[in-house]
């Protein structure tokens, strides 16, 4: 392909995208997906992966994702950077924007990569942060897609910790005309902005948002059902009270055969088997998970191209 410049843009939470280029996106992946062949789309690109925080599927994926592509992936974890304690995260971003086309970033604070992206003069991907995890959800889109054939009026339930997971989805949800219900236990609710601003691109789609604490009314009749861990990283010590405290949201058989006949089932892993989700239904004929987790690489490509290059849909399909 064409090497021709396009302006810095930066995915920092699903609705970096517009509307029309989140759909161009999941078109893209779809693409992908069908013709796996390695590209030279990035040739001479570099992308820089940088993991503050412990990652398989993420590292993994966008590693692999760079190199089918053509492009240079550049590894870095805390032992090979000093984000923010020798050296300013402004300062940072100056010198690896001169360095790489882009960054992949894995951190703690959405902050530090607003930061990243108004210092930087090259793309700053979320990888993951603890307000967003916006590549997780175009993963969750493409793949809702492919097994309900649609994603407007779909009826989606996730259960468990309002988290940046479930705040990505309820984003991502509502841009794409989705009825997306939340069931948190009290105090576990997502963010209060997350979800007006979810509500007001549901009002644009068509689609809609809900938080309740009530899991057998989120889940019945829906037709994705969704769960994430019950701890995240950083609250080990709280292991066990929201062992007890989560109890009543794990997706069990029981629970799921009130949902859809054809509901299927998702969870964006690691998964802790009889906790979040009974064991029968992560590994039962309902459950999408394995084909979640290898979106993750289809939706990832697609996001590099449109970040980093002119990409014409019509040409990926007809290589």
């Amino acid at each position: 392909m064409e090497d021709v410049p396009v302006s810095k843009r930066d995915y920092l939470t699903v609705d970096s995208l517009s509307v029309p280029e989140l759909h161009a996106v999941l078109d893209l992946s779809d693409q992908l997906k069908a013709d796996r062949r390695w590209r030279d789309d990035l040739h001479g690109r570099s992308i820089g992966l940088i993991f503050e925080k412990p990652s398989t599927r993420t590292r993994i994926s966008f590693d692999v994702a760079i190199r089918e592509l053509g492009g240079h992936p550049v590894v870095l974890n805390t032992r090979d950077l000093q984000l923010g304690r020798g050296e300013t995260i402004e300062d940072t971003a100056r010198v690896l924007s001169r360095y790489l086309d882009a960054m992949v970033v894995r951190t703690f604070a959405q902050s530090r990569l607003e930061t990243l992206a108004s210092a930087g003069t090259i793309p700053v991907i979320n990888a993951l942060s603890d307000f967003a995890h916006p590549c997780q959800a175009l993963a969750d889109l493409q793949t809702i897609r492919e097994f309900k054939g649609r994603l407007e009026g779909v009826r989606l339930a996730y259960l468990g910790d309002g988290n940046n997971v479930a705040e990505s989805l309820l984003r991502a949800g509502a841009m794409t005309g989705m009825h997306v219900t939340v069931a948190c236990p009290p105090g576990y609710e997502p963010t209060s902005g997350v979800v007006e601003a979810a509500r007001l691109h549901a009002e644009q789609t068509g689609g809609s948002v809900r938080v309740t604490g009530d899991p057998a009314q989120a889940a019945s009749g829906a037709d994705v059902l969704y769960t994430d861990v019950w701890t995240s990283m950083g609250q080990e010590t709280e292991h066990d009270a929201r062992l007890a405290l989560f109890g009543p949201y794990s997706i069990t058989s029981e629970l799921l055969a009130t949902a859809a006949p054809d509901a299927i089932v998702l969870h964006c892993l690691p998964a802790h088997r009889d906790q979040e989700i009974a064991a029968e239904v992560l590994d039962g004929e309902q459950s999408v998970v394995w084909d979640q987790a290898e979106n993750r690489l289809h939706t990832q490509k697609a996001l590099l191209l449109h970040l980093l290059t002119e990409v014409d849909p019509e040409r990926v399909a007809s290589r």
